[in-house]
Order: structure tokens, then sequence, then C-alpha cells
């Protein structure tokens, strides 16, 4: 699992088998669950605040070097995050695109890993509209990418737009529009778990 501090998830960072208490935790039960006879190794490399390229930068000793079967990014929502205020540094999304392919390249030339991206997500929140308006040339962006290097994409933005439809209150999944608390967890979780399952056979 690669990522930011929605893969990260409060993990111990000592341990890079500790899944932390975010999707990571919850897909990987359910797919031990469901496969016994695989005795898979979960490895979960998300980082906090982490952008494109910092993922970048790390992809070897945290991914390459271990030859993964199958790896999984749910990046770029801080790429977006550091255009707004103080003295972040933005990412362009020229610079997203370059950086995100960059990475899938590397991965695709140098492991035989399948490849699951996992579109990044902004839910309804008071000050996130201009995250949610970014988001859209960034999704496009990474849609792109994902028909060109993904063995398995999901659409998480659309998944849970749609799923958010049918709960009870408009922070059902996450506090802030980006970090899942449990329900988000768990709901993240069960369609990872479900969506890699052609790779498992």
């Amino acid at each position: 699992f690669q990522g930011d501090s929605i893969t990260d998830a409060g993990r111990d960072r000592r341990n890079y088998h500790n899944m932390g208490n975010g999707y990571p935790r919850y897909a990987s039960e359910l797919i031990a669950a469901a496969h016994p006879e695989l005795d898979i190794e979960f490895i979960n490399f998300g980082i906090s605040g982490n952008r494109t390229s910092q993922l970048f930068d790390r992809l070897y000793k945290d991914c390459i070097e271990f030859q993964p079967d199958v790896v999984s990014i749910l990046i770029g929502i801080n790429d977006i995050w550091h255009r707004y205020g103080g003295e972040k540094i933005a990412t362009t999304d020229l610079q997203l695109a370059t950086n995100y392919r960059a990475i899938l390249e590397r991965l695709k030339n140098e492991t035989d890993a399948k490849i699951v991206m996992i579109a990044p997500y902004v839910l309804d929140a008071d000050d996130k509209q201009a995250m949610k308006d970014d988001l859209v040339s960034v999704g496009a962006i990474i849609r792109e990418l994902a028909d060109e290097f993904a063995d398995v994409f999901i659409p998480l933005d659309e998944l849970f737009a749609e799923a958010i439809k049918t709960q009870p209150e408009p922070k059902y999944y996450s506090g802030d529009g980006v970090h899942p608390n449990v329900n988000g967890a768990q709901f993240i979780g069960k369609i990872y778990a479900e969506a890699i399952e052609p790779l498992l056979k």
C-alpha cells in the first residue's frame, strides 16, 4: 500500500507490516480471510503529507526493492492541498502528471508488480470547494494514466459520491472531506478487497 495520510492512517512506522487504522487494515483483513491459502504478506508504506514527488523519491527503498506482486497507489490530494495558503509550494497539474507517470514507468520497468491505482477524492466539507474543483482536472489525469498503466483502477471519487446519497448525513465517511473515519476506511477497504480479487486468482 503506497500513499499519503489516508494510507498511513497512524501506522507504526517502525513496522511496515503494521496496517494502521485506515483502509489497508480493513482491506488486508478481508483479503487474508478470503485467501488463507495464499499466505499474503501485506506492507504499508503510506506516509502522511506525501505528494507525488515524495513518493517518487522514496520509490526504490519503499517499494521496488521489495519486488512486490501487487502495488497499490492512492496519491495526489496533497499535491492539490499545497496549492492553498501559507508558504506551501504548489504542484501544478503538469508536474503531478509528470511525477505520477515517472512512478508508474519505474514500477513497470523495474518490477513485475500488478498495479492498482486508486482515484483521490474530496467529500463534502465547508472549506474544500476549491480542492473539489481542482480534483476535476487531477482526476482526469489519473484516469488517463490508469488507462495506460493500471491493472486495476478504483474510481473512489465516483464510488463515494454515489454511496453518500444513501447515508444519513454528509460527513458519514469523513469529518474533514479528506481523511476517512472508520466508516470511510471500512468502505474503501471493502471496495479494495473486491477490486483486486481478479489479481489473486
